[in-house]
C-alpha cells in the first residue's frame, strides 16, 4: 500500500491552525509581493545596473551587476556582468523581443508592471503595495503576539535548532509530517522571511527615498549608501522569489488541498499518529 492510500484510510484529526489574521495578511502578502516584484523591475530597468556605495560609478567602477546591450560584428547582443563576468543574455536580458522589433530594456516587458516602458505608473503601482504590505505586516505582527502564534509557530525553541537536521534530512527525503505546528525548518524559515527579509527590504526601500534619508539619515550609515541599499533590496527580492518557488513546491508535495483549506479555512489535517484534543474534527 502506497503513503497515499494509507492516509486515506488512516487520518489524523482536522486542527485548527491558521487564525483568520493569519490566512488574510498571508493572501494580502502573495498579491502584494506579485504587484511589487513585476513593478519593481520596470523602476529597475530605469537604471539596470547594481553598485555598491553612495554613488554609481563615474569615474570608478563600484558595480556588482550590469544588464544592457552592445554592439557586436553580428549586431546587437543582450550582455549581463556580474561581478566582472559577463554572459550573453540576448533574447532574456539586455535586449528581448522579436528580431523585428527589438527590446533594448533590462528585463523583458512580460515580467514587468506595465509591460512597457513607464517608470512613473510603476512607481506609482510599486509604492501603493509597498504600504499595503507594510501595513499587513504590522497586523500580523500584533495578532501574532496577541493570539501566540508568533511564540508558538515562528520564534525557534532550542528543540527546534536541535532537531532542524533530522527535519532537513525528512523533506530531503520527502517524509513530510503534518502536525499541529510547523516542523523546525519550516519555523526557522519563516523566523528568517518575517524577522530578517521582510524587515531588509522594508528598510533598504526607505533607503532609497531622499524624504525618508532627510528624516532618517541613519538609514544610509547603517546599510552603506543609497546604491548598496538598492543592490541589498533587489538580493533581498531574489531570495524572496527562491523562497516563494520552494513553497509551493512543498505545498505540492504535502498535499495541495489540504494546504489550501488550511490557508483558506484555517483547518489542516494532521498525520494519523496526531493525538486528538479539545476542539478537533474527526
Amino acid at each position: 500500500m502506497t503513503e497515499a492510500e494509507d492516509l486515506s484510510t488512516k487520518r489524523g484529526p482536522l486542527v485548527y491552525r491558521q487564525s483568520v489574521w493569519t490566512r488574510v495578511t498571508h493572501w494580502v502578502w502573495a498579491i502584494c509581493l506579485f504587484f511589487l516584484m513585476l513593478s519593481g523591475l520596470q523602476i529597475f530597468n530605469a537604471f539596470p545596473s547594481l553598485h555598491i556605495g553612495q554613488q554609481a560609478g563615474f569615474e570608478f567602477d563600484n558595480a556588482v551587476l550590469k544588464i544592457g546591450a552592445v554592439n557586436t560584428p553580428q549586431g546587437p547582443r543582450g550582455q549581463t556582468t556580474i561581478l566582472g563576468q559577463t554572459f550573453d543574455t540576448t533574447g532574456v536580458l539586455g535586449m528581448s523581443g522579436t528580431a523585428e522589433a527589438p527590446q533594448y530594456v533590462g528585463f523583458p516587458g512580460a515580467v514587468t508592471i506595465p509591460s512597457f516602458r513607464d517608470l512613473a505608473t510603476g512607481r506609482v503601482v510599486h509604492f501603493f503595495f509597498g504600504w499595503v504590505f507594510v501595513a499587513a505586516l504590522f497586523v500580523w505582527f500584533l495578532a501574532s503576539f496577541i493570539n501566540g502564534h508568533l511564540r508558538r509557530d515562528i520564534l525557534p525553541k532550542g528543540s527546534d535548532i536541535s532537531g532542524l537536521p533530522k527535519d532537513a534530512l525528512d523533506h530531503a527525503r520527502l517524509k513530510l509530517h503534518h502536525g499541529r505546528s510547523y516542523t523546525p525548518l519550516q519555523k526557522l524559515s519563516y523566523f528568517a522571511v518575517f524577522f530578517v527579509l521582510f524587515p531588509l527590504i522594508i528598510l533598504t526601500g526607505l533607503t532609497m527615498s531622499p524624504g525618508m534619508d532627510a528624516a532618517w539619515p541613519w538609514l544610509l550609515e547603517l546599510f552603506g549608501g543609497r546604491q548598496t541599499a538598492r543592490t541589498i533590496h533587489f538580493g533581498v527580492m531574489v531570495l524572496l522569489v527562491l523562497f516563494f518557488i520552494v513553497h509551493i513546491i512543498m505545498v505540492l508535495l504535502a498535499g495541495p488541498l489540504n494546504e489550501l483549506r488550511s490557508m483558506v479555512t484555517g483547518w489542516y489535517r494532521t498525520s494519523p499518529d496526531t493525538p486528538t484534543e479539545a476542539g478537533d474534527k474527526p
